[in-house]
């Protein structure tokens, strides 16, 4: 991965640092429910405050068209201000002379929010003008939103290109651990890919082959490939119309030398709930009636027997209906396994995208593995090789061009 700059290489004393954060946290009843987002941009605010600037936040909230209350980051304030341990100034807006004057009067230190960048069309549509207007506001650009790295939006990727920009450590973090992943692994690399549809991974399987050595499919995503195997999935979730795309995936992964490793057994159900009636089978005995819901013990051993002889492992998904006990069993067990090898110094694992965090924080090793990321398409978009707006930006830091 190309060098790119940090805090380390800013000035920050008496300066207005303007801060794209990921504040896109689940709400209920108006109260935050998980701050794990929170509680990684703190560093990166604390730093910089700590170093005299002023820190201005700039976020996204939901999906709004237009300014909209429920969808305003005030109510993320208390959170905020709670994990941070002082007071975040709240301002109304994020362009415009309130903002000026609000960040004019703070004091060095000072953490301000600014309303949710989308409540302007423009920061989606990267408007030259909104990202000017966004600039007045700042002496120097830090990105810590790995998150939204992938959208090439005013507030990730068009402040780059008007202002000094460096990554916040949480997007740090976060790129030093992907370039350990894939971009520069260990090797043997193993990667476990789960989830429910092959239609919503085929670049990123089509990408995987030709990267790692070993490539577990779990998940609705396993049936589509057993059943391209000729075995009968019975009522299991599965796109029989992608059965050919699985074939060309598996041919795809012989020529590159990759592994694919499918369930040997199976947990099946005729009820789609917790602890319902279920066995354990052969995937080649599902009956019709019945659905996959897990990995059974087998290949469960299967994979951790082989999560025994690589080196580095990248997570995406789940291996079953985790939220539904029983089902949760492959994905807490081969989780704990890969903790266990990154405790003792053997396995370099990330994870992350989509339902990936939940499941890791279910088998409580979220703290354990080597990196457990927090983005969704981002962390997607990476494995699949492509290139992402808000950290390609980071690159043209003029600063560097000549190191």
């Amino acid at each position: 991965m190309a060098r790119f700059p940090t805090l380390d290489d800013a000035e920050f004393s008496g300066r207005r640092a303007l801060v794209r954060v990921d504040l896109n946290v689940p709400m209920e009843n108006g109260a935050v429910t998980d701050t794990t987002r929170i509680d990684r941009i703190l560093p990166t605010i604390r730093e910089i405050a700590a170093k005299g600037g002023k820190v201005v936040l700039l976020a996204h909230f939901g999906r709004p068209k237009g300014r909209d209350a429920k969808d305003s980051l005030r109510q993320v304030v208390p959170a905020l201000t709670h994990a941070l341990g002082s007071p975040v100034i709240f301002v109304e807006d994020c362009i415009g002379e309130d903002v000026a004057r609000a960040v004019a009067a703070a004091k060095n230190g000072d953490v301000l929010l600014l309303e949710n960048t989308r409540f302007h069309a423009d920061d989606e549509k990267n408007d030259p003008e909104f990202v000017k207007a966004l600039a007045a506001n700042g002496d120097l650009f830090v990105n810590d939103a790995f998150s939204a790295a992938h959208r090439a939006h005013a507030s990730t990727e068009g402040l780059a290109h008007v202002l000094p920009a460096y990554a916040g450590r949480t997007m740090q973090a976060e790129l030093e651990a992907l370039s350990a992943g894939l971009d520069n692994p260990a090797k043997p690399v193993m990667a476990i890919v789960g989830g429910a549809k092959v239609s919503t991974k085929l670049d990123l399987l089509g990408s995987l082959v030709k990267k790692v050595d070993m490539l577990a499919i779990g998940g609705g995503m396993a049936n589509t490939f057993l059943a391209a195997r000729g075995v009968s999935v019975g009522k299991s979730l599965c796109e029989h119309d992608l059965v050919a795309t699985a074939r060309e995936i598996e041919e795809k992964a012989r020529a590159a030398g990759c592994e694919i490793v499918l369930p040997v057994d199976a947990l099946v159900a005729r009820e789609f709930k917790a602890h319902p009636g279920h066995r354990v089978v052969p995937v080649s005995d599902v009956a019709a009636d019945e659905m996959i819901l897990d990995a059974g013990p087998l290949s469960v051993a299967e994979v951790v027997l082989k999560l025994d002889s690589v080196q580095t492992l990248v997570w995406n998904g789940p291996f079953g209906a985790f939220e539904l006990p029983p089902f949760d069993t492959a994905t807490v067990t081969v989780a704990k396994a890969a903790a266990r090898r990154v405790k003792a110094g053997k396995l370099v694992a990330v994870a992350g995208g989509g339902d990936t965090v939940a499941a890791m924080n279910h088998a409580g090793v979220a703290n354990d593995l080597t990196y457990v990321s927090t983005a969704g398409g981002a962390f997607l978009e990476w494995m699949e090789g492509k290139p992402l707006p808000g950290v390609e930006a980071l690159h043209r830091h003029p600063e560097l061009e000549s190191t």
